[in-house]
């Protein structure tokens, strides 16, 4: 295991049969993403990953899970920016979750900073991935600022070392949830499937729920 600030690798830690399993959740159809429900059959599939994650922060458990590709076809680019939002069961209006949208069905929005520094945001690599395929850049440490707005979100990432994630099938990083983040176009675009996990060991307001 490779660890640095706010950041954990573990190279070559699923075997090809636990990778197999989560091969079959991994079509996206060309979207740059897909949010995937966490039914008994993918939680099952994850276990391998909540494994890893326990080496990191012990208690977590997956609270939203979604898949990309990065092809020739769907070659996207995102800037530096945060991920602030979480996917829940229900709408309810509670103090200190803000930004409301649904996407497919399913409410999505921005809860209190003092939760999202409790959570982990994980990637499952299913394909090799280097500078050339359009690996995500992090910016190693940055977790520590707090809330980035997005106008300030690359001035921001400046600050702090650049990590470039390449990564081979079977690797997991593991990162605080508000680590600055960005993802370039590939210059040569094959095939990049990642699995994004969020993870937390903690409950919402209530009545809130994690969606499921």
């Amino acid at each position: 295991m490779t660890r640095f600030d706010g950041v954990s690798w573990r190279r070559g830690v699923l075997t090809e049969q636990e990778l197999a399993a989560l091969d079959s959740v991994s079509a996206v159809n060309a979207k740059p993403g897909r949010r995937i429900e966490l039914g008994h059959a993918i939680l099952t599939a994850l276990r391998p990953v909540d494994a890893c994650v326990q080496h990191v922060v012990p208690d977590m458990a997956p609270v939203r899970l979604v898949a990309f590709d990065k092809t020739a076809q769907s070659n996207w680019a995102l800037p530096w920016h945060q991920d602030r939002v979480i996917a829940v069961a229900e709408r309810h209006d509670v103090s200190g979750y803000d930004n409301w949208t649904r996407k497919d069905g399913v409410w999505h929005c921005e809860p209190p900073v003092s939760l999202l520094q409790q959570m982990l945001f994980v990637r499952v690599h299913l394909d090799d991935c280097d500078r050339d395929g359009g690996a995500m850049e992090i910016a190693i440490g940055s977790h520590q600022a707090g809330k980035v707005d997005t106008e300030s979100a690359a001035a921001e990432a400046q600050r702090y070392p650049g990590h470039v994630c390449q990564a081979q099938r079977g690797d997991v990083l593991t990162m605080d949830m508000l680590t600055l983040h960005r993802s370039l176009p590939a210059s040569k675009p094959s095939a990049r499937r990642v699995l994004r996990v969020d993870y937390a060991a903690v409950s919402l307001s209530a009545p809130l729920a994690w969606a499921k």
